[in-house]
């Protein structure tokens, strides 16, 4: 009988399902700069402190984000997640009228007026629209902690182990290719509406972006069901993808393949007692900072650093190029262990670990970024795009640990936890960036490091720590399980 390949039209929805999720998560980092920042009189602290706390709302929801999708299953789980951050985008659109009227103006001109004269008026008004805008966030949190959670879970349902890696990393893509879109749509859409006076523009971006996750929603209940029941997966791909189980006998149909008996769920806290969870909560917490801290500060650096702002065509191309290399690189990062496993014989989790100190040692390219822009802001872009391939590369990877590890009726949990910790680790980096960043500015030639001053000094010290965060938490995570071993509930 031939094989059906359904497992891969199910890995293409969780490829749309996470491009959705970054490109509702780029909007703010795409306009506040040039959109948003004016209308409310942000600074850097000011956004900082966002997205610093959009990074802790979302570590402290994936806490728990992960047993929410174990305890409603992935179906239920998913469409739950993706219409909470879909609502969330596009209740920022809401923020300046709701800012016009809690500070008592008539008029957004009015309320735009007393930012420029500045003084207790325009504090108020920046103070109250930073709250707003946290608000959305943490909503937005609530929905996009569940995604991976969700994504890894069918990722363990649909695929033996061996296939994990390249399946998450081609999900994780998504990630990649939403960013790398974003920078060509959402400055272009923010410009247009407000050149249409719709606005300040950036409304309407988020409305639109937003909006996409409800389509997916439709395909969603449409297509997915667990392997054993799908009417798309017949007999010999669910042979394929139970291969690393043992199962019953089976009939002549996939839904007559069931496991011999259904795996015991691992309780909540007694998670925190396995070195394996430990493994992952560092490795996570150690790296995903990095990336987070890239995807929300990258157009502010183009701005910064070389007057280029978000809807400038070369800032485009810039960003485009960047993910571009991110996306294509990371790809291959997922079918690396594979390559260690069917080529060379080696075991899953070791050939896991050693795929991911190769990609430990990408974002080294980080110290070079800052030096290689004063010859040319398409260097930093293709070393930040190298950073970043090696970030994919590893989350591909360390996320398929946990499913290598533990039971399924468990990976939703572990995942969460994980997840946390990397929310946590990204709230340490964007909200000490933010003060960094600020308080770099405004001493000027007074601060210094590495031979550079004021803003680009803090660049560099950021990128310092972006570099060898990956090499840290593998040697960690090696100490901690050097050899592979299989938890039992």
């Amino acid at each position: 009988m031939k094989k059906t390949n359904f497992r891969w039209m199910i890995c293409a929805m969780l490829f749309f399902a996470t491009t959705v999720n970054y490109l509702d998560r780029q909007v703010l980092s795409l306009t506040w700069k040039d959109f948003i920042a004016p209308e409310f009189g942000w600074t850097d602290n000011n956004y900082g402190t966002i997205t610093a706390f959009f990074s802790i709302f979302y570590a402290c929801i994936s806490l728990v984000a992960g047993k929410l999708i174990d305890w409603l299953g992935t179906k239920k789980g998913y469409l739950w997640a993706i219409f909470f951050w879909s609502l969330a985008a596009c209740l920022h659109a809401a923020c300046g009228v709701a800012t016009m009227v809690l500070c008592g103006y008539d008029s957004l001109s009015a309320m735009g007026a007393a930012v420029k004269v500045g003084g207790q008026a325009g504090l108020a008004i920046a103070t109250t629209s930073v709250w707003l805008f946290l608000a959305c966030r943490s909503l937005l949190a609530l929905g996009e902690a569940g995604n991976f959670p969700a994504a890894i879970k069918v990722t363990a349902e649909y695929n033996p182990k061996k296939d994990r890696a390249l399946s998450t990393a081609i999900f994780n893509a998504g990630a990649s290719v939403g960013a790398l879109v974003s920078p060509v749509i959402i400055p272009l859409l923010a410009k247009y509406f407000k050149a249409k006076g719709i606005g300040g523009g950036w409304e309407m971006a988020f409305i639109i972006i937003g909006a996409l996750g409800f389509i997916w929603m439709g395909f969603w209940i449409w297509l997915y069901k667990k392997p054993s029941e799908s009417p798309y997966v017949n007999k010999a791909e669910l042979d394929y993808i139970q291969s690393d189980e043992e199962v019953a006998p089976a009939a002549d149909n996939a839904q007559a393949a069931k496991p011999v008996e259904e795996e015991k769920t691992i309780g909540f806290f007694k998670c925190f007692t396995f070195r394996q969870t430990w493994s992952f909560i560092t490795g996570k917490f150690f790296t995903d900072g990095v990336w987070w801290f890239f995807l929300f500060w990258t157009p502010a650096y183009f701005k910064d650093q070389f007057s280029l702002s978000a809807d400038n065509p070369k800032t485009m191309a810039l960003i485009a190029t960047l993910y571009a290399i991110v996306t294509f690189l990371s790809i291959g990062g997922g079918y690396l262990p594979k390559y260690f496993v069917e080529k060379k014989g080696m075991e899953a989790y070791s050939g896991r670990m050693l795929a991911m100190l190769i990609f430990a040692f990408f974002p080294i390219a980080a110290l070079a970024a800052q030096p290689c822009g004063s010859i040319s802001p398409w260097l930093p872009a293709i070393l930040i795009g190298l950073v970043g391939a090696g970030h994919q590369s590893w989350s591909a990877n360390i996320y398929s640990t946990v499913s290598d590890m533990f039971p399924k009726s468990t990976v939703a949990t572990i995942t969460g936890v994980g997840t946390m910790a990397g929310g946590l680790g990204s709230f340490i980096i964007n909200k000490g960036s933010g003060m960094l960043f600020t308080y770099a500015e405004g001493k000027g030639a007074a601060f210094k490091f590495f031979g550079f001053e004021g803003k680009p000094a803090g660049y560099m010290i950021v990128f310092c720590v972006c570099a060898v965060a990956y090499l840290a938490a593998w040697a960690i995570m090696k100490s901690l399980v050097p050899h592979y071993k299989k938890v039992e509930a």
